[in-house]
């Protein structure tokens, strides 16, 4: 693409995964320059990365492989690719802020650190400062320009939409951002990626895991850095001690599976943890209801609007990224802590994470989820004192 007569120089992250390989075809066939590179941000030996990894053993470990698919693709659409690496920004920034969010009881959200420190601030530096107009990804969002701002916007794929893990990028990133999968879906990039005969990544699976570490047994990966500590699992509603956990830290709110209770049947459900006396609660299928929240405290809101006065009071809200939008009302508190009041109760929403706020097609921006409360009481409170008070009748 040429602007005013110079080529637009884009540099793209090329991940070894079947969208960015696609976004990078679409701007070149879109005109542009583009770059690619690959981002190496984890070393698993200098990060003592050792219990939990399946792979530490293979010869090809998973991050090498993406770099040689990468390179493949790279090749065949004839790109140049550059190799960069951000282990110490990642470690730094991303790692250490995910760790002692655990070590609070909380449970963050690796992808969105990922995406504020490394891919829309690290990497997005590292093209600024190397000649490039802008970069781009192979994320299913979009952005619009409107009356001299750009918007984050969802992408065509409602199935897909990548938004709420963008919500802590900045507008001056966004606007210098090219999102050439926001028009199509899934199905379309693995149909072009098999016309293309792009071998490496066309029936590829999707990441998962951790952002930019992979798959991993995660209570074994944990113990790698928090030390585990052996508790009681304790049924909020009649104080008994149902099993033992290895740590409270490494259980998350809503979790059914790996309680290991098998005295008791279940399901059985992870509802609150008391950090300080280390002691999971949790409560029967039947009782479900100590998931509910109508309120929550949010922090740390990083706002992609073009003033605060165009946020509207009644909007919508995702507290995890598969959950449909639910209605809430926002209420300020301070320009980056807000309240949400949601009319319907909602089931799992669970501090550490991120509240997405959306209107209509905008992401307006997120924040980290920091007290839930039920009937105006903070839920993990109550349910601490609860099961504390049930503990000692029991």
């Amino acid at each position: 693409m040429v602007d005013g007569g110079v080529s637009v120089k884009v540099l793209l992250g090329l991940s070894g995964g079947v969208d960015s390989a696609i976004a990078a075809y679409l701007l070149k066939e879109q005109g542009y320059d583009v770059t690619c590179c690959f981002m190496r941000n984890w070393d698993s030996f200098a990060n003592n990365d050792i219990l939990g990894n399946p792979t530490i053993m293979e010869g090809v470990c998973p991050q090498e492989q993406d770099y040689l698919d990468a390179k493949a693709v790279a090749d065949h659409l004839g790109l140049p690719l550059r190799r960069v690496d951000f282990i110490q920004e990642y470690w730094d920034q991303v790692f250490v802020t995910f760790l002692k969010e655990y070590e609070r009881g909380r449970t963050p959200n690796p992808d969105i650190l990922c995406n504020k420190y490394i891919k829309f601030d690290a990497f997005f530096d590292y093209a600024m400062k190397n000649g490039f107009d802008a970069v781009a990804t192979g994320h299913y969002a979009s952005n619009a320009r409107i009356d001299g701002y750009t918007y984050l916007t969802r992408a065509h794929d409602t199935n897909k939409d990548q938004t709420y893990f963008l919500c802590q990028v900045p507008e001056s990133a966004i606007a210098k951002t090219f999102f050439p999968l926001g028009g199509i879906d899934k199905p379309e990039v693995r149909r072009i990626a098999k016309e293309l005969d792009l071998e490496s990544v066309m029936t590829k699976k999707d990441s998962t895991g951790i952002c930019f570490i992979g798959e991993r047994n995660f209570r074994d990966f944990l113990t790698n850095y928090l030390p585990s500590k052996p508790g009681r699992i304790v049924d909020v509603d009649t104080g008994k001690t149902l099993g033992e956990h290895i740590g409270v830290l490494y259980y998350t709110i809503g979790q059914r599976k790996g309680l290991n209770i098998t005295r008791d049947k279940g399901p059985w459900f992870v509802i609150g943890k008391d950090v300080h006396k280390n002691v999971l609660y949790v409560c029967h299928h039947t009782r479900k209801q100590w998931l509910d929240s109508d309120e929550a405290i949010v922090s740390g809101m990083n706002w992609i609007v073009k003033d605060h006065a165009e946020v509207p009071k009644r909007l919508t809200c995702k507290f995890r990224y598969r959950q449909p939008d639910q209605d809430v009302e926002l209420e300020w508190i301070d320009e980056t802590t807000v309240r949400l009041r949601y009319p319907q109760t909602i089931a799992g929403v669970t501090c550490g994470q991120e509240a997405v706020l959306y209107d209509g097609q905008k992401c307006l921006g997120g924040g980290v989820i920091d007290f839930v409360y039920r009937n105006g009481q903070d839920l993990n409170e109550q349910i601490i004192q609860t099961g504390a008070r049930r503990m000692a009748h029991a």
